[in-house]
């Protein structure tokens, strides 16, 4: 989930990281009053989670009221890269001496955060590695014995600071971690961070919290919810409410799997035999027979789908939890839809003599269960 800048900028300020004093308008008369009150120069930013905003006129200065006014005025309704511009972030323009980059982002081959740093603050960090690798600072965060001061003093020494700027550089990035690791983001960082005459300044703030992590932040759920309105079908944000993985597609035979990569592999083998898949399901791992028998009854209930075809691998998900589920979720809806399953491991022959008794068969292979589930669709 990515955060808008003056989104990133409240987290920041929980932290401790300094930024500039500023307000969030979604009218140009509201960014005109705020630059009177503040009777000092400011600068006007287009509020949309994307880069590039400066270039595509998404970010301006404005020496009075009026500037601001136009400027916002010229924003708002705008588009930038494909996101219409909803609001402007008004705040006191900044006297920069110089801009360094900071960021703390995920290191999937150490599997571990890494912190990273550059004198060329302002630039794209992609631009920078490309140009002057050199000029990049790594340090990678221990997962165990973390981030410490003396990691952070040394990172602000690698870019040239000394004595009070060192200290206060220091504690920024110790505090960039901290962000990092409490909101559990993919990735963080201020981009520039502007060095004043007597101190430090974030003039941007990028943050990207980790959806799988959403839980753990309450109050950012509802506005990840309110952001996928517009991507997601009703069945996808029905299916997200219920916490069901689920993606809609255009065929008519339900797909249900444990795992990502067997679902996966399910969708193919109908298409191979013919058929197309109205949706994919992936229970995960463990999957209860009380969460079984709500995805069963969730992909039963979409009226495109002529036959489910659910494909379990019984390890830590039970074939007969599996098998439970499924008859459940039949009787409790009363469906009338041909169901095939197929399913092996763990508790097998239960979870087979379970859905006998209830008038289902479980096949062996994956290939014949696609097969099945095809011709009692309708296809060949």
């Amino acid at each position: 989930m990515k955060l808008l800048e003056y989104e990133a900028k409240e987290v920041f300020r929980r932290y401790g990281i300094p930024t500039a004093q500023g307000a969030v308008v979604t009218d140009a008369g509201a960014a005109r009053e705020f630059a009177e009150s503040l009777g000092k120069p400011v600068v006007v930013k287009a509020q949309v989670a994307v880069g590039g905003r400066g270039k595509a006129g998404g970010i301006k200065a404005a020496e009075t009221p009026a500037e601001a006014y136009d400027a916002a005025k010229a924003m708002l309704g705008m588009t930038i890269k494909g996101l219409e511009v909803g609001k402007v972030l008004v705040e006191q323009k900044i006297d920069i001496r110089h801009e360094v980059y900071v960021g703390v982002t995920v290191d999937r081959d150490s599997r571990c955060y890494v912190v990273l740093a550059s004198s060329a603050g302002g630039m794209e960090i992609e631009e920078v590695a490309a140009e002057a690798p050199e000029k990049i600072i790594k340090h990678e965060v221990d997962p165990i014995d973390g981030f410490k001061t003396y990691h952070a003093l040394g990172v602000a020494k690698s870019l040239g600071y000394t004595g009070r700027k060192l200290t206060q550089l220091a504690g920024i990035i110790l505090k960039l971690v901290e962000v990092a690791r409490g909101m559990d983001a993919e990735l963080t960082e201020i981009n520039p961070l502007a060095e004043l005459e007597d101190g430090f300044v974030a003039a941007d703030a990028r943050l990207n919290v980790d959806n799988n992590a959403l839980f753990r932040h309450v109050e950012l759920e509802a506005k990840f919810l309110d952001s996928l309105q517009g991507e997601l079908t009703p069945r996808e944000m029905e299916a997200r409410a219920q916490d069901l993985t689920y993606v809609e597609l255009d065929g008519d035979i339900g797909v249900i799997g444990n795992g990502a990569g067997l679902t996966m592999a399910t969708l193919d083998t109908v298409m191979l035999n013919g058929g197309k898949a109205g949706n994919f399901l992936d229970l995960g791992g463990g999957a209860s027979p009380e969460r079984i028998e709500k995805a069963v009854e969730f992909v039963l209930s979409d009226e495109r789908i002529r036959a489910l075809f659910v494909n379990v691998l019984g390890g830590i998900t039970r074939c007969d939890d599996t098998a439970k589920g499924i008859v459940a979720a039949r009787g409790r809806i009363g469906a009338k839809k041909p169901v095939v399953v197929r399913m092996m491991g763990t508790n097998e022959e239960e979870g087979r003599r379970i859905l006998k008794e209830a008038g289902i068969d479980a096949l062996d292979t994956m290939e014949e269960a696609a097969t099945q589930a095809v011709r009692l669709a309708g296809g060949k």
